[in-house]
């Protein structure tokens, strides 16, 4: 061991031996490392049909215009429909009574039938034991053109969710 120890090309050679040695196995560690790094990155590479990363972002991009598109035309339907909403009946109330002393029921009424913008009709029924008779009054903006009796009034307000 001594002449080893004492010659300098032998040590050398040692060390050049140890350091191949480390060498050829961080080359191996590495080359196992590359390769799954390189299987994953194919992996993510290919989509469903062997299709490469810039098609298959393409393909979604694509498809994310065609949504916005999609939601755009949704939204001014929405907008559309919630415009023609407020021309609907939406509030409505009924006010029963007795018109007549001599019927001796509430079978006449008043019923308003408003949209939202509080525009409409009052329909009211009178009854009495030889006929019954309906009066129909426009309703602008919460209010008739024609004189209102109490009971119609009362449906009114109770349409447009005032206390009578």
């Amino acid at each position: 061991m001594d002449a080893l120890s004492q010659d300098p090309a032998s040590i050398l050679a040692l060390a050049s031996a140890v350091l191949s040695l480390i060498a050829v196995v961080l080359t191996i560690a590495l080359t196992v490392r590359q390769n799954s790094l390189l299987r994953r990155y194919r992996s993510l590479l290919t989509g469903n049909a062997g299709q490469d990363l810039e098609t298959l972002l393409l393909a979604q991009d694509a498809s994310l215009q065609s949504t916005q598109r999609e939601v755009a035309r949704l939204v001014q339907q929405f907008e559309q429909l919630a415009a023609a909403a407020r021309l609907h009946v939406q509030r409505t109330a009924i006010v029963r009574f007795n018109a007549f002393p001599d019927t001796g029921s509430d079978l006449s009424f008043a019923i308003a039938l408003l949209d939202a913008n509080n525009n409409g009709v009052v329909l009211s029924s009178l009854y009495s034991r030889s006929e019954s008779r309906i009066y129909a009054k426009p309703i602008q903006n919460g209010k008739s053109t024609y004189a209102l009796s109490d009971e119609e009034r009362d449906a009114l307000a109770r349409a447009m969710g005032q206390a009578a």
